[in-house]
């Protein structure tokens, strides 16, 4: 299997209001060249929370085969459920956690559908502490956020 590693960051300007995702796919290839596609989308009405699960959504969604995925994000609201083997007992609760039903669980149940052909393995990052491929998503989530080309998120709940 192809491996990757795709970086993600979400931004709203407001929460709720407008937002975006950044989302960096890289492969490096057998002779060692570097590939990146970049990817970002701006919403008229969102939350933080939300952006950050869909751009790790999409980064997963535009793979073509199934890879080994190195997800690296400074969301612990993304990556905390993963790796605390939280998301299971949610799934057996029928998406209740310890404090209520578990939000976004529309974007929760995309991320799951997008992981399961791959192997993926989630890593936290502290952000804006100059981690270049999180800051760089982060410069393509808010700059989407503050586009005038903005998208409904159709999950939303007003």
């Amino acid at each position: 299997m192809k491996e990757v590693t795709i970086y993600s960051d979400g931004s709203s300007r407001g929460n709720p209001g407008p937002g975006g995702y950044g989302t960096i796919i890289v492969y490096v290839d057998e002779n060692g060249a570097r590939h990146e596609k970049e990817m970002s989308c701006g919403y008229l009405n969102t939350t933080n929370n939300r952006m950050e699960l869909l751009g790790a959504i999409r980064g997963l969604e535009e793979l073509r085969y199934p890879c080994i995925c190195h997800m690296v994000t400074d969301s612990k609201y993304v990556t905390d459920p993963f790796n605390q083997n939280w998301i299971e007992g949610w799934q057996k609760k029928n998406w209740r956690g310890a404090s209520g039903p578990v939000k976004n669980t529309d974007l929760w149940k995309r991320l799951l559908k997008a992981m399961q052909p791959h192997t993926v393995s989630w890593q936290w990052v502290k952000g804006h502490a100059g981690h270049p491929e999180n800051e760089r998503c982060d410069a393509l989530a808010v700059a989407a956020a503050l586009s005038g080309d903005l998208s409904v998120d159709e999950g939303m709940i007003v």
